[in-house]
């Protein structure tokens, strides 16, 4: 009787320096082109819950024409964007392969890490990043009143002096959730979606799918996934500089909650869902329509191959 073969050793993957910097780089990409002016719209739909999509853009516009879409770019989108990739790609590379060895099955283990990196990825770089993003974005009524609105670097050092390490990353709680939930539905849904486009075109044995085929499926569990925009615009108002008297003092998630609901209803919950869905769907462009052109580029850069999947 034949034996019965051994189930392939679990190895653990190297975390390279090559799949780090395509990370960076394809983010960098991302954020530097649509990627902010979709976040600066979100943000301002988010904390301008009573102005609709052409109400926002008119308000960032007054703001500095153009150059109003880009606020927070510099530096706050850029540390995010260039350390976010690396944090969650680490993390969630570690936590694969340990809920593995656990013996989860491959797709739970892979939203196990995704969950992981997502929250680690929250607490190291984008708490205090996203807070200082919003603090930009909605510090326009300084301006409005006549007065010179303070720089960013002036910003950042006058919240560190009156508040300290969790003024700085106020909200990151909210980012956490966000990221958790994000990356955990945005890789079930992408895999849904994908399942769904192979029995469509026949490609259920496994069949290499195309680009463009790739792009779908992403930007459908990109979109889909903002059906937790509550909490995206939990976390904007837990950081908003925008002035409201009947606001709670020392905001939480369910104090912001709350107080968004009874002001604006289900609706101002879901306010900038429709740039954010945009945002899902260019990040999803840049990352697997663009990410082989990236890869080529990286690996004649760093004499190294690149192993990580975009």
């Amino acid at each position: 009787m034949a034996g019965v073969a051994a189930p392939p050793k679990l190895e653990k993957k190297p975390v390279k320096f090559s799949n780090l910097l395509l990370g960076a780089s394809l983010n960098m990409f991302e954020v530097t082109t649509l990627g902010q002016p979709l976040e600066v719209v979100k943000t301002t739909m988010a904390a301008n819950r009573a102005d609709g999509f052409a109400g926002a853009i008119s308000k960032i516009w007054s703001r500095g024409g153009v150059l109003g879409f880009y606020q927070g770019l510099i530096p706050w989108a850029w540390i995010e964007a260039s350390t976010k990739g690396a944090v969650l790609l680490f993390v969630a590379s570690e936590a694969e392969y340990y809920a593995r060895s656990f013996g989860a099955a491959p797709f739970v283990a892979g939203i196990s890490g995704g969950m992981a990196g997502g929250l680690a990825q929250a607490y190291a770089t984008m708490g205090f990043c996203t807070c200082m993003k919003t603090v930009e974005i909605t510090k326009h009524k300084v301006a409005a009143s006549g007065m010179k609105p303070p720089g960013t670097m002036e910003t950042f050092m006058q919240i560190w002096r009156t508040e300290g390490i969790r003024g700085i990353n106020r909200g990151v709680n909210a980012v956490a959730v966000r990221q958790v939930t994000n990356w955990g539905s945005r890789f079930g849904l992408s895999r849904v979606a994908e399942t769904g486009i192979r029995r469509v075109t026949g490609k259920e044995g496994g069949e290499k799918l195309s680009v463009m085929e790739k792009v779908l499926a992403s930007a459908l569990g990109g979109g889909m996934s903002a059906w937790n925009q509550p909490i995206e615009v939990i976390r904007v108002e837990m950081q908003s500089k925008t002035e409201d008297p009947n606001r709670p003092k020392n905001l939480t998630v369910g104090k912001a909650f709350r107080y968004i609901y009874q002001n604006n209803g289900l609706k101002g919950l879901y306010r900038g869902v429709t740039p954010r869905i945009g945002l899902g769907v260019w990040q999803t462009v840049c990352m697997v329509a663009l990410g082989d052109i990236a890869k080529e580029a990286v690996e004649k850069l760093t004499g190294d191959k690149v192993t990580a999947k975009h």
